[in-house]
C-alpha cells in the first residue's frame, strides 16, 4: 500500500536544520512511502475568518489544505523559537483546522519531530505543536518522537542525512509511521 506523508517545516530559513531534517526524511523514506515537502508556508497569510470564505481563501492556504487532504499522515518539523512553536507552523495548523470540525487534518496521524540548538532539541516547541495539532483535529502519534539537541554545532558541517545516529532514528520514526498508516488502511 502506498502511503502519502505531507511534511511541513516550521522554519523559513533556506539553510534551516529542520528543513535539512525534512530533506533527510524524504531521502530515507521506506519503500511505499512518498513524503511531499510542502513549499509555500511563507505565502500563507495569518488565519483570518474574514478571508476564509467560499471564493476568498488565499491560493497558498487552499494549496496547503489540498495537500493535507490528499495525505495519509503529516510529519511536522519544528525548531524552537523562544521556547515555543514558530508562528509559520502554528498558522499552517490554524488553516488546516478549518472549517471547524471538518479540517484537512481531521483524524489523520500527525508526528512532530525536530532539532534545535538547546540541550533538549526543541521539546517544548514539539509539545506545543502536538497540543495545537490535537486540538485542530489531528490524531497525534504521541509515542513517535525525535528531538535532536545542539543543531547548530551538530549539523555545522554534516547534513542530518549523513549523521548515522540521526538517520537511524529518523528512519525508525518513518518506518513506524508507515506501519501505523498501513494498519489503519487495512482496517478501513
Amino acid at each position: 500500500m502506498s502511503v502519502r506523508i505531507l511534511a511541513l517545516v516550521g522554519s523559513l530559513r533556506a539553510g534551516s536544520h529542520n528543513r535539512q531534517l525534512a530533506e533527510a526524511a524524504v531521502k530515507l523514506a521506506p519503500a511505499g512511502v512518498d513524503i511531499a515537502l510542502h513549499e509555500g508556508l511563507a505565502e500563507i497569510p495569518f488565519y483570518n475568518e474574514d478571508v476564509d470564505v467560499e471564493g476568498g481563501v488565499p491560493a497558498a492556504a487552499a494549496q496547503l489544505r489540498e495537500a493535507a487532504a490528499a495525505a495519509d499522515a503529516l510529519l511536522l518539523f519544528t525548531p524552537e523559537y523562544n521556547g515555543t512553536i514558530p508562528a509559520v507552523l502554528k498558522n499552517a495548523i490554524d488553516w488546516l483546522s478549518r472549517p471547524f470540525g471538518a479540517g484537512a487534518i481531521g483524524g489523520k496521524p500527525v508526528v512532530v519531530v525536530g532539532t534545535a540548538f538547546g540541550q533538549y532539541g526543541g521539546v517544548w516547541a514539539q509539545d506545543e505543536a502536538r497540543k495545537a495539532v490535537g486540538i485542530a483535529g489531528g490524531k497525534v502519534v504521541e509515542d513517535l518522537k525525535l528531538a535532536i539537541p545542539g543543531s547548530v554545532t551538530r549539523f555545522a558541517e554534516t547534513h542530518p542525512a549523513d549523521d548515522t545516529e540521526v538517520a537511524e532514528q529518523l528512519a525508525e520514526v518513518l518506518n513506524r509511521l508507515h506501519a501505523l498508516v498501513d494498519g489503519e488502511k487495512a482496517a478501513a
